[in-house]
């Protein structure tokens, strides 16, 4: 049962930089800087191939950029970034200091401000737990601290380049500040739904094509350049058998495909029909027999099997459905690396997209319209040219695939909270950085 909730009006009003700490003391100062703020051996080195040169406070303590970086760390403790606010008021207070002339402080500002935004940049690449990618280049890329403030050094307008890594992605941005609105607005600190989801989705590409598996929503999501292009209904796995995280990539469709049955089917469901209703329950749901699960494997008799021996799990024999009508595939399935046999299909049961749960499967996702999303991968109709089972057609290029899990959801500044069915959001799935 999803739960709405109103961010609020203050989603426009973001903290501007407060009002100038100037009364405060350098020991006070010092009392107040969380440890990880100085004495960072990356920001030294940086500091030191530029001859002690500010970066962020180039043309004195009025800068676009550091207020651009200050506001950011402001509200970073609502994105895991827990001593992001500390930081923000500390160079503030520095920043006041230097208006009157004081050049340490300004050079010391500008080195916290530099500590804050690597460790800021590297939250927002880090991979959120539980997730595995299947094909590297997908992968956030690693960059060392230096790496990062080298690009940021590098940039024609360093303000605007701040504002735009921030933003991460449509579906990212657009969830954060909701929660930052929020917490502005009650003063009550993310649910941990919300925490746990901009953990996930801030894996997502800011531009380019790919598809998104929400499996707490039991959704797709087609997405071109950060905007949502089109969207279907999905049925994903029970909690039992849960839909795994994973990033991979689709690089083709297969038309009239074969159903492989996992074992444990073969074991808990066809072998005690065929011990039930004989052989002839195999021929009536389009099953056929293999001797192994290699790629040239030869067709066994049913007579040839140990039914009795399958169903006690001491014997296997490999079982896949043939395409048809009534094969649990579909039409169409996009297969994709994983260590788990998931990928998308599409179903003959399409009565079951009806219902409001759609944690039915054992894990791997039914499209409610498998066709169109072949339409919107191949960028033609996804047709057979003949009746030949398992027809491979490549896409044009490459679609990344990110199945995940998102218990909220942000449009227009209202935020929905849905159940966690899987349990994958108590902590400490979010863990601040610090």
């Amino acid at each position: 049962m999803a739960t709405r909730l109103l961010a609020g009006a203050a989603c426009a009003a973001l903290i501007l930089l407060g009002a100038p700490a100037s009364a405060a003391t350098p020991e006070e100062l010092a009392a107040a800087r969380p440890s990880l703020m100085f004495g960072n051996p990356a920001v030294d080195a940086f500091y030191g191939s530029r001859n002690g040169a500010p970066l962020w406070l180039a043309d004195g303590p009025d800068s676009g950029a550091a207020r651009e970086l200050i506001q950011i760390l402001r509200r970073s403790s609502v994105e895991g970034y827990a001593d992001g606010p500390a930081i923000a008021s500390q160079a503030e207070a520095l920043l006041a200091r230097a208006e009157t002339g004081d050049r340490s402080s300004l050079l010391e500002a500008d080195r916290l401000l530099s500590t804050g935004w690597v460790h800021y940049v590297a939250l927002l690449r880090r991979p959120p737990a539980g997730m595995t990618y299947a094909e590297q280049w997908i992968a956030p890329p690693p960059r060392t601290p230096n790496e990062d403030l080298q690009l940021a050094a590098a940039a024609r307008s360093l303000a605007a380049y701040v504002h735009s890594v921030s933003q991460v992605n449509p579906f990212y941005s657009s969830l954060r500040d909701a929660a930052w609105s929020q917490l502005q607005s009650t003063g009550t600190p993310p649910d941990q739904r919300l925490a746990a989801t901009l953990e996930r989705v801030r894996i997502f590409p800011a531009k380019g094509r790919y598809v998104v598996v929400d499996a707490a929503a039991a959704r797709l999501w087609m997405v071109e350049d950060g905007r949502v292009a089109d969207s279907m209904k999905v049925i994903v796995g029970k909690s039992t058998s849960q839909t795994p995280m994973l990033a991979s990539v689709i690089h083709y469709a297969t038309l009239n495909p074969y159903w492989n049955v996992p074992p444990d089917m073969v074991r808990k469901l066809i072998a005690s029909n065929v011990l039930a209703q004989g052989p002839g329950y195999l021929k009536a749901h389009g099953y056929q027999l293999l001797s192994d699960f290699g790629d040239d494997p030869q067709v066994v008799s049913p007579q040839d099997v140990d039914w009795k021996a399958v169903a006690e799990g001491s014997a296997m024999v490999r079982v896949r459905q043939l395409p048809g009508p009534g094969n649990s595939m579909g039409q169409l399935k996009f297969p994709f690396a994983n260590d788990g046999g998931i990928y998308l299909h599409d179903t003959p049961k399409k009565e079951l997209f009806a219902g409001d749960s759609r944690d039915l499967s054992n894990g791997c996702i039914r499209l409610e319209d498998a066709g169109r999303l072949g339409r919107w991968l191949l960028g033609r109709e996804p047709s057979p040219t003949s009746s030949d089972p398992e027809q491979q057609v490549l896409l044009p290029k490459p679609v990344p695939v990110y199945v995940t899990y998102l218990t909220a959801h942000a449009e227009d500044g209202q935020l929905t909270l849905l159940s966690d069915i899987y349990g994958r959001d108590a902590p400490p799935t979010m863990a601040a950085l610090r």
